[in-house]
């Protein structure tokens, strides 16, 4: 709670405001859609990581990565506006933070083949029956994701509950994707973020698998996220 206290007042401090404003989208409860090329200004592989939270793993990708687009999408309004802030302050012209429901922006704003990779670590598994109907990760996600991604793309899912991982990578598989291995890790990734990072250091482990579309033929180089 101090955390989010600590958000909301840096959000009405103008400077911070003007930071965020230069990354921020869907933020004015105007009805968008991404437009990548409109967006970022210039063609090029786009990523985006679903529920991103404070946007460490996200950042840092894309300060690495000047060649590349990158777009976090977290809906916890307080949330969004603190990762828009530091991505604002950060300067990262190719990073974009998206404020919306992750089924909403993937199945309905997304234009088809448009992502080159996504990144989904530590979503909720909402383990109680009565609460499943708030699980962002479902077959009509991956109905989504499968339609947005681009020839050669890849997903990279992690979780820190097995039986959770194994539900979602079953969805993968079940909804036309086959699991990769060798450079395609996802919990290169997962290290990398805010939770992932606290597991780790905790010792806690995680599970993560990277996925392709069962009909890829082959991956390239520029398409891949290299650990």
């Amino acid at each position: 709670m101090a955390r989010l206290r600590k958000a909301s007042r840096l959000w009405q401090n103008a400077d911070s405001r003007a930071a965020a404003n230069t990354v921020m989208i869907g933020d004015d409860g105007v009805e968008w859609r991404i437009d990548p090329p409109v967006l970022f200004g210039r063609r090029a592989p786009l990523e985006v990581e679903l529920g991103a939270g404070r946007g460490d793993f996200l950042m840092e990708r894309a300060a690495a990565n000047p060649d590349r687009d990158f777009i976090a999408v977290e809906l916890a309004t307080t949330v969004a506006r603190l990762m828009a802030v530091r991505a604002g302050r950060r300067e990262l012209a190719n990073l974009r933070v998206a404020c919306a429901d992750v089924r909403t922006l993937v199945n309905l704003l997304i234009p088809d083949g448009a992502v080159s990779a996504y990144h989904v670590y530590f979503p909720d598994p909402w383990p109680k029956a009565r609460h499943q109907k708030h699980r962002m990760f479902s077959p009509a996600l991956v109905a989504g994701i499968i339609r947005t991604l681009s020839d050669g793309g890849v997903v990279h899912v992690a979780s820190d509950v097995r039986a959770w991982a194994d539900e979602m990578f079953a969805m993968m598989m079940d909804g036309g994707f086959v699991a990769t291995t060798g450079r395609l890790v996802a919990t290169a990734g997962a290290d990398r973020s805010g939770f992932g990072r606290k597991y780790r250091a905790a010792g806690r482990p995680f599970f993560g698998l990277s996925f392709i579309r069962n009909d890829s033929a082959s991956l390239h180089d520029s398409d891949v996220y290299e650990r």
